[in-house]
């Protein structure tokens, strides 16, 4: 499948190492704000080459709107957008061309499809990632009009994790340090260890937190398409995600009903909650609570040093790659995550508008 979303769509199209990467937009509200400025900086926290503990490669990814929008709104026709790739170094990947890399996709596209593109992993890059974060930036500017936000920072990388409640971190500092973390004394830890770890030709994986504040009471379905499903599949989606937790999540495991029961109170003639263990998602339906989900991703299985493996005939081998690759994704990955949250929580609204007379 190329199209996610059921109301609100997206149908991406590109490689790694293809000419552009781009993709159109369906369903998406007529009369919208469209803030170019905005998009671009969304695609700006993703691209990469930004900073020391990213990928060397350095890509403008100046995003062209090519339909759906006159005059600077949204029109309700399919939105189309590209990317141009500009800064492809193909020959570094001339090693990996009959080469299965560890952890990686090249084993099961070579075996499910019987080709593969070798360059950067062609479909299987995380540089496809950009036309999610466009769809993503479009879904902020529909959602920021039903005063609905995501914020999403990194809480964890290798060991180093921060052990607090959300709500006790300033979230607006996230964007202060290059690892995307709020607790500035945590990030230089954060920031140290990738260093390590990159002069060491070797990667770290870590944990991503998203909150959702605003969204409405309603989104979601009692039965195949509950809410935390939909945002979990949306996340499972992101390359190398594998796993995800809601609220308390596996530590639930660890408590009684009678000490996580969310427990409802009435304030100021509203009914919640005394608590949010559930991460404003109950009965597969958001309760209006913020939804708050913790993201785990594995260490990035191109490395810059030598593995064993073997190649498209089954002979043993090493390989060390070459090129310019991520010594941990967490810092790239919060905006692709906030995109992923955005697209979900739009399309379960307009979803949710239809059910409604």
């Amino acid at each position: 499948m190329n199209t996610f979303g059921k109301i609100f769509t997206l149908t991406t199209f590109g490689e790694s190492h293809g000419l552009a990467i781009g993709g159109v937009i369906d369903g998406y509200p007529a009369g919208i704000d469209i803030d170019m400025n905005f998009i671009q900086e969304e695609l700006n926290r993703r691209k990469p080459g930004q900073s020391a503990v990213t990928t060397d490669r350095k890509e403008a990814d100046k995003v062209t709107l090519l339909s759906g929008v006159f005059e600077g709104k949204s029109t309700g026709c399919p939105i189309g957008f590209m990317v141009q790739n500009t800064n492809q170094h193909s020959n570094d990947y001339d090693n990996m061309r009959q080469v299965f890399r560890p952890s990686h996709a090249d084993f099961t596209y070579y075996n499910k499809y019987g080709i593969r593109d070798h360059r950067g992993g062609g479909r299987s890059s995380a540089r496809i990632t950009i036309s999610r974060c466009v769809a993503g930036a479009l879904a902020k500017l529909a959602l920021k009009q039903l005063n609905i936000s995501i914020q999403a920072y990194t809480s964890q990388v290798g060991n180093i994790a921060l052990n607090k409640d959300y709500t006790l971190y300033d979230l607006s500092k996230t964007e202060t340090n290059i690892v995307r973390c709020p607790d500035e004394a945590k990030a230089k830890e954060m920031v140290d260890l990738i260093t390590q770890v990159k002069k060491q030709g070797d990667t770290i994986g870590g944990t991503i937190t998203c909150v959702i504040k605003g969204c409405p009471i309603g989104l979601g379905e009692p039965e195949f398409n509950k809410l935390h499903a939909d945002l979990g599949a949306a996340m499972l989606g992101i390359n190398a995600v594998k796993g995800i937790e809601f609220g308390l999540g596996f530590d639930f495991v660890n408590h009684k009903g009678s000490e996580v029961n969310d427990i409802f109170t009435v304030k100021d003639n509203v009914i919640t909650t005394l608590t949010n263990n559930s991460g404003g998602i109950q009965g597969g339906i958001s309760n209006g609570q913020d939804i708050w989900m913790r993201i785990a991703f594995k260490p990035v299985a191109t490395l810059l040093r030598a593995q064993d493996t073997v190649d498209i005939n089954g002979r043993t081998t090493q390989l060390k790659a070459r090129g310019r690759h991520d010594p941990c994704v967490l810092p790239r990955a919060v905006p692709i995550v906030e995109a992923m949250a955005a697209m979900v929580i739009l399309d379960e609204y307009l979803l949710h508008k239809c059910t409604h007379l």
